[in-house]
């Protein structure tokens, strides 16, 4: 069952209110992404810190019901 990109981005700013996110329908499946989280609350957190915030808001559904996320994330210019 493939999740909605409405639901990967309700899930990452309810988690991370700051974060500016972008979700792109890779393969047009609805199972394999690319995000772009961008949020101040990364700044000063190193990479894998900023990834692991943006997994825990996906509660799990990474290897499930979301198959793939190729994940991007960054501070504020």
């Amino acid at each position: 069952m493939a999740m909605p990109a409405a639901e990967i981005e309700r899930l990452i700013r309810s988690a991370i209110p700051d974060a500016q996110v972008e979700i792109t329908d890779l393969a047009g499946d609805g199972d394999h992404y690319a995000a772009k989280v961008t949020a101040e609350s990364f700044r000063g957190l190193p990479r894998i810190k900023q990834h692991q915030a943006v997994y825990a808001a996906l509660g799990g559904r990474m290897g499930g019901v979301l198959h793939a996320l190729q994940l991007t994330t960054a501070t504020p210019a």
